[in-house]
């Protein structure tokens, strides 16, 4: 395990938002879980000593640690503001957005960021993402018309915010995979479709303006679809846009037993 510590030099000419000298920086020690599986390298960890503000991100923690110290660091990140959802990772153990988490909210000295359960691993803290865009993909994610084109005249599909709100919050969704990292039977089942999925595939079926309800139903009602969940509801305790990915699977089942309009 590498350990880098920051010189005075250092800290004082790049420090994460830098502010007036009054606010005085802490120092905390950065733990980077380091891998590349393409190379059949041995997983390690690197630490780092960095000062940190009270409003520093884990994001801004580790960009600072490419820009001062190691540049080969793989991070995975676009927005900076929890939009994107392209920098989740596990921060102390918990599935989190890196963008989105500030290290005085973590309460520790020591920051672990490692990249995220039942994903493959890329390099370091960059997972691949094509099982979870793949069977994204499969649910169909948009409204199945009867119209296959918009022809003159063609009217608006009403809907009435109690129709809307069925399935509202489930449009949220920024497809991080933060929910799948945190699902314990994806854990143990690879080929199972995950709350992400299932929750998107409710998503639509709850929507009244859509044609293709039954096709979707089918395609969760297998045996590594929806009767896999365990109704553990990590996934809904991990989702940084509040979306509720076990309610929608719940509510899906429904669907499949006949309660659901």
């Amino acid at each position: 395990m590498a350990t880098v510590e920051i010189s005075k030099e250092q800290q004082a000419a790049v420090t994460p938002h830098s502010t007036p000298a009054t606010a005085q920086p802490k120092t905390i020690t950065l733990r980077i879980a380091r891998s590349n599986p393409s190379e059949g390298t041995l997983p390690k960890f690197d630490e780092f000593k960095i000062p940190v503000q009270k409003w520093t991100t884990v994001l801004e923690a580790i960009l600072y640690v490419k820009q001062n110290f190691d540049h080969s660091v793989a991070v995975r990140y676009s927005c900076r503001q929890a939009s994107c959802g392209s920098c989740g990772m596990k921060i102390n153990g918990k599935p989190s957005l890196a963008c989105y988490t500030k290290i005085s909210e973590l309460d520790s000295n020591i920051i672990t960021v490692e990249p995220m359960n039942n994903f493959p691993i890329i390099r370091d803290l960059t997972v691949d993402f094509k099982q979870l865009f793949s069977t994204h993909k499969k649910m169909k994610p948009f409204v199945i018309s009867e119209e296959s084109e918009i022809t003159p005249g063609t009217k608006e599909s009403i809907q009435t915010p109690k129709d809307l709100e069925k399935f509202l919050q489930f449009s949220y969704c920024i497809k991080c995979g933060l929910c799948n990292s945190a699902c314990p039977t994806m854990a143990t089942d690879s080929s199972f479709i995950g709350p992400q999925g299932l929750a998107q595939a409710y998503r639509y079926v709850a929507d009244n303006r859509d044609k293709g309800k039954k096709e979707r139903l089918k395609i969760v009602d297998q045996s590594h679809g929806i009767w896999r969940c365990h109704f553990a509801g990590s996934c809904s305790h991990v989702c940084p846009k509040g979306v509720d990915p076990a309610m929608a699977i719940q509510m899906l089942r429904g669907y499949l037993l006949g309660f659901g309009k």
